[in-house]
């Protein structure tokens, strides 16, 4: 174990993780409000780590959907994790096992994704396990602070608290966009084409999940044909 890049990482994933904290809050509100125990709903953001996934698997549960819905549901919100995994691997600096392998897909999160590919150095599995910790952490914390306390605050603040999701990916995007033109083309373009699948007569059909998906492939395939990034630049 390098302490040297675990404690790197540690230290690049502590505002992911204090962010995490703030919005799992209002999930474990929301759960308390649906009848979730605590407990259950704690167990529930240790072993997933995924908002978007999560607040829909509640509203499943609550609406007692089938299991198979449940499977197909969170396969669709959750496919996106699979083309950011294939990323991740090809920036690691060594070959890792089976285990890290399964861990680091586990931390895989969209802010710990973001910082994970600014990194200019090639990834070590400590530093990647370093930065999931406090993001873990916070998450599941949150959630049990947010669970205890959700019969005590106002609807109106549980709400407000889940609006920092989306103001964690502003604050991982915006910065590297400002530095690099292509990155900044990149992200004009996702916007473009997901106001196009939220606006369309027809695209505006397509679930949330799948339509992140489709985005990302379109958006990164357009930018690697327009915006080729030198082999050098990857390193």
């Amino acid at each position: 174990m390098n302490w040297n890049e675990y404690r790197a990482g540690v230290q690049c994933g502590w505002p992911v993780g204090v962010g995490y904290f703030s919005v799992s809050f209002g999930f474990g509100a929301m759960a308390a409000a649906q009848g979730v125990a605590p407990w259950e709903a704690t167990l529930i953001s240790l072993t997933n780590l995924t908002s978007a996934g999560q607040f829909a698997g509640l509203t499943l549960v609550v609406a007692c959907a089938t299991l198979w819905e449940m499977v197909l549901t969170q396969l669709v919100i959750n496919s996106r994790y699979a083309l950011m995994s294939l990323a991740l691997s090809q920036r690691m600096g060594e070959r890792i096992g089976l285990l890290p392998r399964l861990l680091i897909a586990f931390f895989n999160t969209d802010e710990i994704f973001a910082l994970a590919m600014a990194r200019k150095e090639p990834l070590t599995v400590p530093y990647l396990l370093g930065m999931g910790l406090l993001p873990i952490l916070g998450w599941t914390g949150g959630t049990l602070l947010g669970a205890l306390a959700g019969s005590v605050l106002p609807v109106a603040i549980r709400t407000a608290l889940g609006v920092m999701l989306y103001g964690m990916f502003i604050a991982v995007v915006v910065p590297p966009a400002k530095k690099d033109r292509d990155v900044l083309a990149a992200v004009l373009l996702a916007m473009a084409l997901s106001c196009l699948f939220a606006w369309a007569p027809v695209l505006n059909r397509l679930s949330e999940g799948l339509a992140i998906v489709v985005c990302t492939v379109v958006a990164a395939a357009i930018c690697a044909a327009v915006l080729p990034v030198k082999e050098a630049q990857t390193l």
